[in-house]
């Protein structure tokens, strides 16, 4: 079984109704591209989140990553909005 450890921060989170998660990946699911897939095909409100109409930025085990990035079990893997500072 390959699980990871999803967080989601900020509006993302209330958005979601939670902060983290531990997710089971199918075998084939390696890049952080699938497994949004994934989280798109529960439905709402998953599938409006992460519909590609607002960024969405990624870190993999605390790095910032690229949607292509590869995933494996035991990863963190973090979503969060783009954060403006002034």
């Amino acid at each position: 079984m390959i699980v990871v450890k999803i967080l989601y921060f900020a509006s993302l989170a209330e958005t979601l109704g939670m902060r983290s998660e531990q997710f089971e990946l199918p075998a084939d699911c390696d890049s952080v591209a699938r497994l949004v897939a994934l989280l798109r095909a529960r439905g709402e409100p998953f599938e409006g989140t992460f519909d590609g109409k607002f960024r969405i930025l990624v870190a993999i085990n605390q790095q910032m990553s690229e949607t292509d990035a590869p995933i494996s079990g035991n990863d963190e893997i973090a979503f969060f909005p783009p954060v403006t500072g002034g």
